[in-house]
């Protein structure tokens, strides 16, 4: 240990990020962490102290302040190359991993002048803020966005899913997207459609609380996901996040069954009406007979959408005249119903002659479990004769991705209705535990 510095305002200036010092101001109160990087709204003479407990602080330094450095920083690693096409001349034996950057809190870092988070603008932040996130093998990383998921729209799940079939084709054993967790369930629906016969995995992977809190959960999901991208034996596209709000289990759910459920815990996401194709358990995949495994056919993408379609959940007081409004430019309209699929009966005239002239009606449920079902009242055997295509065990979000693309791969309403009662990815949940089960 050094002798404390006689100009801590001068001394905290010349040392290096990742020193490790103690702090003590003239109140007497000792503060001890390890200096991280300020931002552009710290002053010269402020601080900010990652502490032990995992949270930052940002001091200020006088000339009446004790510094004392407790140790030097250690050697950081060097930033591989950033771009997935120049992997196969650069990278060393082993499968690499191609990590897509898209913003979020995953991919975040801490505004002390609002007191939020805002996305990194450098993919060396991930890199450094992730040691050993390579060292199974190699890992490309390439920015794409740099927005949280509220700002992502279906023409970036356009841009996504190119650079995920650019990836594979260069070589990529395995594919990860870091994305927020608000819009991650769309992102996930929407990409199991448009990139068919993945050689590989493609991993969708977020964090539900910021890096500064000592309960992030980025720091457990990300490795995780580049080990499933790397070792799993998968073929399609998922999100892996924790399964509890312990770090010793993370749950592998299908791209089109995964909601987000919890604003913030961290075991936030569930597969809905099926269990998870896996977990992540001690630092191990293991994969259900559920898994999809990689395809040996050729690897395509079916980018075309075609965004005239709008997602709506039913509520009391929804007006015929008010929905109909909502369409007027539309072809496609998901609806999330209530119970097994119902609206009020008002609805059922005007829903009719907007069939007859070429908007396509996909009916969901906005139940949390369950599907849709038209056969049980009459209500929905009304609605199923007006020409509402009903969409089984659907999510929502499921449902409007799958009806964008479906209405990019045709003009004709009855082919589009054809695409999406087709199981096109394994969307549709084949088996379902009955209620009462074990």
């Amino acid at each position: 240990m050094s002798e404390p510095t006689v100009d801590p305002r001068k001394k905290i200036r010349e040392l290096p990020i990742g020193t490790e010092i103690e702090l003590t101001p003239p109140d007497g109160r000792t503060w001890h962490g390890i200096i991280v990087p300020a931002t552009e709204f710290s002053g010269s003479e402020i601080v900010v102290l990652k502490l032990a407990s995992g949270y930052n602080v940002g001091l200020e330094v006088t000339e009446k302040d004790v510094l004392t450095v407790i140790a030097k920083p250690k050697r950081t690693r060097t930033a591989r190359p950033a771009s997935p096409e120049s992997a196969p001349a650069a990278v060393p034996q082993g499968p690499w991993v191609a990590l897509l950057t898209t913003g979020g809190t995953i991919a975040s870092r801490v505004d002390y002048h609002t007191g939020g988070v805002k996305p990194v603008r450098d993919e060396k932040e991930i890199l450094s803020a992730f040691p050993a996130l390579d060292a199974g093998g190699p890992v490309r990383v390439l920015p794409v966005f740099e927005r949280f998921s509220e700002d992502i729209v279906p023409a970036d799940w356009v841009e996504l899913a190119g650079h995920v079939v650019e990836a594979f084709r260069q070589g990529a054993r395995g594919v990860v997207i870091a994305h927020g967790t608000d819009t991650l369930g769309f992102t996930a629906a929407a990409l199991s459609f448009m990139i068919r016969n993945p050689p590989g995995p493609i991993v969708l992977v977020g964090a539900q609380r910021s890096p500064d809190r000592p309960s992030s959960d980025g720091f457990t999901n990300l490795p995780a996901a580049i080990q499933v991208a790397r070792s799993g034996d998968l073929g399609e596209v998922v999100v892996v996040m924790h399964d509890g709000v312990s770090d010793d289990r993370l749950a592998i759910h299908r791209g089109t069954w995964v909601r987000k459920m919890h604003s913030s815990r961290r075991d936030a996401f569930e597969s809905r009406n099926a269990p998870p194709l896996g977990y992540v358990v001690g630092g191990r995949v293991q994969l259900g007979a559920e898994a999809r495994r990689p395809s040996s056919a050729p690897l395509r993408a079916e980018t075309h959408l075609d965004e005239r379609a709008v997602l709506v959940t039913y509520y009391p007081g929804l007006s015929p005249v008010r929905l109909r409004r909502l369409v007027r430019a539309e072809r496609g309209l998901v609806i999330a119903g209530t119970g097994l699929g119902h609206v009020s009966r008002a609805h059922l005239r005007g829903l009719k002659r907007l069939i007859e002239r070429g908007l396509v009606v996909g009916m969901t449920t906005q139940c949390l479990e369950g599907g849709t079902d038209p056969y049980v009242y009459a209500t929905g055997r009304d609605l199923l004769r007006a020409g509402v295509v009903y969409l089984d065990d659907l999510l929502p979000e499921t449902a409007y991705a799958k009806m964008l693309w479906a209405l990019g791969q045709s003009d004709d309403p009855a082919k589009v209705r054809t695409l999406l009662l087709e199981d096109q990815v394994g969307e549709f949940v084949t088996r379902r535990q009955l209620e009462g089960g074990p």
